[in-house]
């Protein structure tokens, strides 16, 4: 289950209420950093803009592949754990307008998580240790450390016994 605060709005939709949510600038300086961070093919220099400029808490040795997106709004609600990978062109989301709200989730990525490329993740959820998720999936809820998922909607694959019991036999069944 996504965990997120709801913040109701008046009148015009949420997005219409951009700066009242999230100062201009930050947003500039946010696009700014991100563009830079997706187009540099330094893994090193990613992260430290990512910690330096967005806040975020990234562990050592993650890898952000090329054109990664991480949320422009709220970056510092992102937490990656240690030698993790997000795949190309992962879009990472802490914050989501809505017509009559807006909502603002934390996102935790565990160690050594494996995000395969064209993921979309949802504001609020934790994806757990060791996790696989399959690329162009939509992780709309938690993922179980170890679990193998993916799909639109995201379903399980595997659970973590059975991704111990693939990796012992070599990956067959």
């Amino acid at each position: 289950m996504r965990k997120t605060e709801r913040y109701p709005v008046k009148g015009a939709n949420s997005l219409w209420h951009i700066y009242k949510t999230v100062p201009f600038f930050k947003v500039v300086k946010n696009f700014i950093v991100i563009q830079m961070a997706r187009y540099t093919p330094f893994l090193s220099m990613k992260n430290w803009l990512y910690r330096t400029f967005l806040h975020m808490k990234v562990g050592d040795q993650t890898a952000f592949a090329l054109m990664v997106m991480v949320d422009i709004m709220f970056p510092e609600k992102i937490k990656v754990g240690r030698n993790s990978v997000i795949g190309y062109n992962t879009t990472i989301l802490a914050h989501e307008y809505l017509i009559e709200e807006y909502r603002l989730g934390n996102v935790v990525i565990g160690d050594e998580v494996l995000i395969g490329a064209n993921t979309t993740i949802l504001p609020g959820v934790t994806i757990g240790d060791r996790a696989v998720v399959s690329a162009g999936t939509l992780v709309h809820k938690d993922v179980p450390a170890g679990a193998f998922v993916g799909g639109n909607p995201m379903q399980l694959i595997y659970t973590k016994e059975q991704m111990e019991e693939r990796r012992k036999n070599g990956g067959e069944e």
